[in-house]
């Protein structure tokens, strides 16, 4: 068995007997223990995630720089630049459309049993949040310090800095080249990094599982089982809008391309972090055959720009609470709440539950309860764990149909593709 497939393996057991494990704790153990469990099994999750977290600024960095000085002039990142914001876009606002559409279509808030909001999670949350401003939105964006960015693995500051730094190198041609080379290098020894951090995977991702299944139990889902369904009915949904447009500009290899990133969506899938498969991820679409430059530009751009799971999720959510609490929006606050959640979205990638913070800043735009996200945090980790694989799907494609469309996408052999 190839060591691709034996990890994939891996994961999938990993998964199994954390849903074992946690449902035992959960069912023959005191509410202390259960806690005390819960808190130290995620400990082997804080491991994984630090672990891929620590190679995370650099990648971003030396990928973007040299993908960007590769690229060989500013008109060319300008066209690439634009063809992926086309697509990022386009995508979000497809995604955040068919929440909103799904959401008033199925009424999914009237399905939330007021009596089991996770209130003390909820206050957790709004503790890390503050209100949205175009103020605060801005100090987002752009980086202060690039040392700070990295420090807290802003990836959108990091994105700023890299493609401000790339662009300079361009413009010095050959008197860049030396740094250029060896950032280059360092991206390569960083991806070597990543094959040694994805055998961790597999704790990680049982401690993940077993953490919240011992908390919850798998009762949670007999209590929002209609939430839940709802929300995968407009996950599948959105898988088959994406694939139907990739399958128009891929055509058949848009198999090839699932099947390549099979082992990032069950990370992804696992442990409800993007971040955590953006490495690999890196690695498995260069394989796939999408052009290294594409890759090292377009990829961290998506992750700030292109999160088509959360994005359908946080119209979905918003107005789920509103229907719970029995309040009315019109289409055109919705349409403005829509507009907001695109600006104030970007660059969530990393963090697990992020999208449920932007939701929980923006509330009180609306004259929604903020307190209301309680009431679905007890489903929210299982919700999290569909968007972020969407998120990764999104992200592929994004960076696959660029490549393609600036001739950049090479023919993999079947063989070539196992390795």
């Amino acid at each position: 068995m190839a060591k691709k497939n034996r990890l994939t393996v891996f994961i999938l057991i990993a998964m199994i007997l954390g849903v074992i494990t946690g449902w035992l704790v959960h069912e023959n153990s005191s509410t202390d223990f259960v806690k005390k469990f819960s808190d130290n099994i995620k400990l082997l999750t804080t491991i994984f995630l630090r672990l891929v977290q620590m190679i995370i600024a650099p990648l971003v960095f030396c990928t973007l720089v040299v993908g960007i000085a590769k690229l060989g002039d500013l008109k060319t990142v300008g066209r690439v630049g634009g063809k992926a914001l086309l697509w990022f876009i386009s995508a979000s606002l497809v995604s955040l459309l068919l929440g909103l559409f799904l959401v008033n279509l199925f009424q999914p808030g009237h399905a939330i049993d007021l009596s089991n909001a996770d209130t003390a999670g909820a206050k957790d949350l709004i503790g890390k949040t503050q209100e949205f401003s175009l103020a605060r939105f801005v100090e987002h964006v752009f980086p202060k310090s690039v040392i700070e960015a990295m420090a807290n693995n802003e990836i959108l500051q990091i994105v700023v800095f890299s493609v401000f730094f790339g662009i300079a190198a361009t413009a010095l041609h050959e008197y860049a080249k030396p740094l250029v080379k060896a950032l280059d290098a360092a991206s390569h020894i960083i991806l070597k990094m990543v094959g040694y951090v994805m055998w961790f995977a597999p704790v990680g991702v049982f401690g993940a599982i077993a953490a919240v299944i011992a908390t919850k139990g798998l009762h949670v889902f007999s209590f929002y089982g209609q939430y839940l369904l709802y929300f995968l009915v407009g996950i599948v949904l959105l898988w088959l809008i994406l694939l139907f447009v990739g399958f128009l500009i891929l055509r058949n290899r848009v198999s090839h391309l699932l099947r390549r990133i099979a082992q990032p969506l069950l990370i992804a899938f696992s442990t409800t972090s993007s971040e955590a498969v953006f490495p690999k991820l890196t690695e498995e679409l260069e394989r796939f055959g999408c052009g290294e430059k594409i890759v090292a530009f377009v990829l961290p751009l998506g992750y700030s720009f292109n999160l088509d799971g959360s994005m359908m999720y946080m119209t979905f959510a918003r107005i789920a609470i509103a229907q719970a609490y029995g309040i009315h929006m019109d289409l055109a606050t919705q349409l403005t709440m829509l507009l907001v959640l695109m600006l104030t979205s970007k660059g969530i990638a990393g963090v697990p539950r992020a999208a449920l913070v932007v939701v929980l800043a923006t509330c009180s735009m609306f004259k929604i309860p903020p307190e209301g996200v309680a009431l679905i945090l007890p489903i929210d980790h299982f919700c999290d764990m569909f968007r972020t694989m969407t998120n990764v799907v999104g992200n592929a494609l994004a960076t696959s149909v660029v490549s393609k469309w600036e001739g950049a996408l090479e023919h993999t052999t079947y063989n070539q593709y196992k390795n």
